[in-house]
């Protein structure tokens, strides 16, 4: 009978037969993390497939991801553990409709948030991660923007750049988006010595309401340095159990049960397994020409994102 740890070998010895790197999404289960070469966010990952040896390159995480690893590695060979595994927040907004609204607003320059497909991005001007937001829209030299999909994410980075017209659509992470400011008073009077670390997908009023707001990587980081001993952590469940794991002399609650993304728990390790072995998961296959746009928008978030 197999167990994780004989399924956790199996996998490390093909992929290093097969010359394969595996990267892992920070919200991937933990026995996923446990095997992959590198874990961490969706971008910060793409990076690092760039400078790897390794040609093929297998994504524990959801589509867009796997699609900027292939934007930005073209002749690489991608492959998506889980096919299905998408996001709605990525999947709200098309080309057809920002096409349409950038016909009605066409001084404004268009800002993508990473979590959007390749075939968005390839009509867009600049893209930004969530901990990059604010830095690149600051440097955008146009003060008219349209930041899209997330609403939430827009709405952090209008306030702290009050002196810029951004203009948002009504989309979000209806994971991050679910939890309500009844929550945070909940969690609050549950654990009144905790910090509330969220993330900016988060509504406006959870937000503010935090000690902390930032990037995944940052709500993780910030956990790991504070001197505090107790945290509230307002993004994916997967967050607060991968702290616990790092930090055992540190309490970690989640804000809300309601946070669990169904689409990153849909990757098991049994898919990382049939992915390696090669009979399963997706090959990202993108035109050219798709590449090339997408990849503007991004080396444009690169160019722009300095103090």
């Amino acid at each position: 009978m197999n167990t994780v740890a004989t399924i956790q070998e199996k996998i490390l010895k093909l992929k290093k037969e097969k010359d394969i790197c595996i990267l892992a999404h920070s919200y991937e289960a933990h026995e996923i993390l446990e095997i992959a070469d590198f874990t961490g966010d969706s971008y910060a990952l793409s990076v690092k497939a760039k400078s790897v040896p390794q040609q093929t390159v297998i994504m524990c995480g959801v589509r867009f991801m796997a699609e900027t690893v292939k934007v930005l590695s073209p002749q690489k060979r991608v492959i998506l553990a889980t096919p299905e595994a998408g996001c709605e927040m990525a999947d709200m907004m098309d080309k057809a409709m920002i096409e349409a609204v950038k016909r009605d607003l066409p001084d404004y320059t268009v800002v993508a948030y990473v979590n959007t497909t390749a075939e968005l991005k390839t009509i867009c001007d600049v893209c930004v991660t969530s901990s990059s937001a604010v830095n690149v829209v600051k440097n955008i030299e146009n003060d008219k923007i349209l930041f899209i999909p997330d609403a939430n994410l827009g709405a952090f980075v209008a306030e702290s750049l009050p002196q810029k017209e951004i203009k948002l659509l009504d989309g979000c992470c209806p994971i991050h988006a679910s939890v309500s400011i009844g929550d945070v008073i909940k969690a609050k009077e549950s654990h009144p010595d905790a910090l509330l670390l969220v993330h900016p997908e988060c509504r406006s009023d959870v937000v503010k309401a935090a000690d902390f707001a930032g990037s995944t990587a940052e709500i993780m980081d910030y956990a790991r340095k504070s001197t505090a001993k107790e945290f509230i952590i307002g993004t994916e469940l997967s967050i607060a159990e991968h702290l616990q794991y790092e930090c055992p002399d540190k309490k970690f609650y989640p804000l809300s049960d309601k946070l669990m993304c169904k689409n990153m728990r849909l990757t098991t390790l049994v898919d990382v397994y049939n992915a390696v072995c090669g009979g399963e998961g997706e090959e990202i296959v993108l035109s050219d020409e798709t590449i090339t746009k997408a990849r503007h928008c991004i080396d444009e978030m690169i160019r722009l994102n300095h103090e």
